[in-house]
Formats: C-alpha cells, structure tokens, sequence
C-alpha cells in the first residue's frame, strides 16, 4: 500500500463525543486586514495571523446527513478556536442546483471562507468563481469541485481505492461477483474512488474478482435500500457489496441483515462505527472503513483559515498547522490529504464513538 502523506492524524482509539456547538463571533477585520488576507494570491507567508471574525461557511452535499453532522461538527470546533463566525448552509436534496443557491447566499453574506462538499464537479463552479471574486476563499472538502483553490481529501483516492478492494477480496475468499453502491452519479469523491478501485482490479491479484454492476441510492436511505433490494433480484448470485457512502452501506447491510442473504452476501464499503455497530455485531457486516469525519472538517476549517490569511496559496509544498491535529502539507493540484483510512471490525469497533 502507498505510504501515507505526511501528517499528524489524532484518530484516538477511543470514544469521543462530537461538539455540535457553532462558532462564537469575533472582531470584525478592518479594511487593511481584508485587504492584506484577501486569498490566495501572491507569496505563502507561513507567520502570518489568522485575524479574528473570520466568516467561514460550510456547505455539505446536503443537511441532515449523519456523516456530514459529524463533518460540520468537527468544521465548527476549528472556526470557534479561530474565534470566526461558523454558518453551515445547504438543502436537504444533494443536487448541485441547490448548493448554487447556497453559494450565493454565503457570497451575499460577505463570506470569507466558503468550504463546500461539491454535487456537481462543474456546475457549482460559475457561482464559487462569483463568490471568490467577491473576496472568498473557496475549500472543497470530501467532494471536490474543478475551481477550487485547495482541496481537503479525506484520504487518497488510491488509499481509499485500494482498502475497499483489499475488503471486499478477503471477504469474499479473492474470488466471486461483487457490486458497487453508490451515492449520485455525479458525485466527484464516490466516482474518483470507483475509478481508483477499478484499476487496481487490473493487478494479477484480483484477477478472480468481477465488478457486475454499479447503482446509485443518491445517498437517500429508502432509495439506497431500493437499489441494494434490486441489486439481489439482478444478481442473485452475488458474493458482496461495496458501498462507499456512509448511506448507501447502512441501508444495504440493514437489508441483508432481514433477508436470506445474509451471512452469503459480504457488505462492506464506507461508515461510521456508530451506525454500523449493530450489523457488526450481527455478523451482517465483517469489517468496514472510514476516516475520522470529525477531524476532516477540523482539517477543512483551518485550512480555509490559512489560506484567508495568506499562510498557504494552495501551492505544492507549503505547510500549515491544523490546531490539534498538527502540520500538513500540501500537496500537488493543491490537495491537503488527512490520512489513510481506519478498518473498523468487531475486535476495535468499541473503541471508537462517532
């Protein structure tokens, strides 16, 4: 497995309670401070001070998504230790129509950090150009947009490919049919990590797996649950289930864990412990993995902090410090990756609380 990036990962193997408290206000910045921290332009100065009343907003694929509570959560406590103003904004459908709505309410508000999980890799972008044109720093975060001027990657995109293929190979015994289950179809970060899975499907070690088929639940839970229920009816001799959304996989293990297929049918893929304990603990699911989301978007909101106040441009090379979690580095194509993923099983399960 490629080495991880350098970084200062705190995933403490133990129970944690998510601080959903949103950020204090702050002092108001000047016209010479805005000025001075415009964005990202010119030279990185790694001393320079992060002013305080940062606006910084988060705008996740959509509100009410566990995984992305839990994300905001972690965004939250790094903009109230910066003393900013934290908003999170967004609809309850992920479609890129609606986050352009939301874009251009935070650009309205006079945003200075727009930090946004993107629907659409294209579609958002005439909007977060308009918005950084009216002074915002803009920071994609778990699903990346192509006009963003750094990216916070939960993990590698080969990392993340490559966990989920080593996954679903030992469960199956390296051999057999397995299906993906994603969220949108247009979703950057679920595609990126498919198309990472597929080439390392090409290496002679799993030349005995199959892909069959890929279907997308659009990170609903009945829909998910749908598509997993018509995955079963299309292919009713598949071996496992990949899903790499925190929806997609609890809506497919809690089919499988009512029906005959259980204990046949390998789910595995992307999600939290929380949620997926209870099919852990039924032998429904064997092991699963995941970053802690927490600390991605402590990641984020720090790294949009930074690159406000000019310490980083977004250019390969520059470091930061992310509070608690240490120094980063950028890396090419202006990605800030928080670390390998955790496989969670029945032997560390308990450790975790998120």
């Amino acid at each position: 497995m490629t080495e991880p990036r350098p970084r200062h990962l705190l995933l403490a193997a133990s129970a944690f309670a998510v601080l959903m408290t949103a950020a204090c206000g702050g002092t108001t910045i000047d016209d010479a401070e805005e000025e001075e921290n415009s964005g990202p332009t010119g030279t990185a100065d790694p001393d320079a001070e992060i002013p305080e009343g940062l606006k910084i907003d988060f705008l996740p694929k959509q509100l009410n998504n566990p995984y992305s509570d839990i994300v905001n959560a972690g965004g939250a406590n790094a903009v109230e230790e910066l003393n900013g103003e934290f908003t999170e904004r967004g609809g309850t459908e992920p479609t890129a129509d609606s986050q352009v709505e939301y874009i251009n309410a935070a650009s309205q508000a006079g945003s200075d950090v727009i930090v946004i999980a993107a629907n659409d890799p294209d579609a958002v972008c005439p909007s977060l150009d308009q918005a950084r044109d009216n002074g915002a720093a803009i920071v994609g975060y778990d699903s990346d947009a192509n006009c963003t001027d750094i990216f916070v990657n939960q993990s590698s995109d080969e990392l993340i490919g490559r966990t989920l293929v080593e996954m679903i190979s030992e469960q199956i015994g390296g051999e057999g049919t397995f299906a993906i289950l994603s969220a949108t179809p247009n979703a950057t970060n679920q595609n990126s990590w498919i198309a990472a899975m597929e080439e390392v499907l090409t290496e002679e070690e799993y030349a005995d797996l199959e892909l069959v088929d890929t279907v997308y639940g659009n990170d609903d839970d009945l829909q998910s649950f749908q598509e997993m229920q018509g995955l079963m009816q299309s292919h009713p001799d598949l071996d496992g289930v990949v899903s790499p959304t925190t929806v997609g996989i609890a809506a497919a293990a809690r089919y499988i864990s009512d029906s005959e297929y259980k204990g046949e049918v390998a789910i595995t893929g992307l999600g939290t412990p929380n949620q997926m304990r209870e099919f852990v603990k039924d032998d429904t699911v064997e092991a699963f993995a995941l970053w802690n989301p927490e600390e991605l978007g402590y990641l984020a909101g720090y790294a949009g902090a930074s690159l406000k106040a000019g310490r980083i441009t977004g250019a390969e090379g520059e470091s930061f410090t992310a509070g608690d979690l240490g120094e980063f580095i950028v890396e090419e194509d202006g990605e800030i990756v928080l670390g390998p993923p955790t496989v969670f099983d029945a032997d560390n399960i308990d450790d975790f609380d998120f």
